[in-house]
């Protein structure tokens, strides 16, 4: 089983409200996550303990440049982005690099699975 992992605790927060569907990924991940993969939605920072919120299946898989983000993806990832600009400041932090617009991501939509 693979999991989908959000190291910010803001995200935290928005995973167990469920308000965060989705997430931006720079690179292309397609050949680490597809679409109806199952997968474990799990928050925590890198070599430490993980929490698990819940399961999930991944319903879309969408590789673009940075600049073709819409607003769905924009909603999906936090309900506090807003901008293009937002997400570019959010990556770079995460990152702890400079995004750039033409930058490749991958869009990754998930769904609880219910138990």
């Amino acid at each position: 089983m693979r999991a989908l992992n959000f190291y910010s605790s803001n995200y935290h927060g928005h995973l167990l409200c469920r308000k965060k569907n989705c997430t931006i990924r720079l690179g292309d991940k397609r050949e680490k996550y597809s679409e109806g993969d199952i997968v474990w939605i799990t928050a925590g920072n890198r070599f430490e303990p993980r929490k698990k919120v819940f399961t999930a299946v991944l319903d879309r898989v969408i590789v673009k440049k940075l600049s073709e983000l819409n607003e769905d993806d924009l909603k999906g990832e936090s309900p506090d982005i807003r901008s293009l600009d937002d997400v570019i400041k959010y990556l770079s932090e995460i990152y702890k690099r400079p995004v750039e617009k033409d930058e490749t991501v991958t869009v990754i939509y998930f769904s609880e699975i219910l138990e």
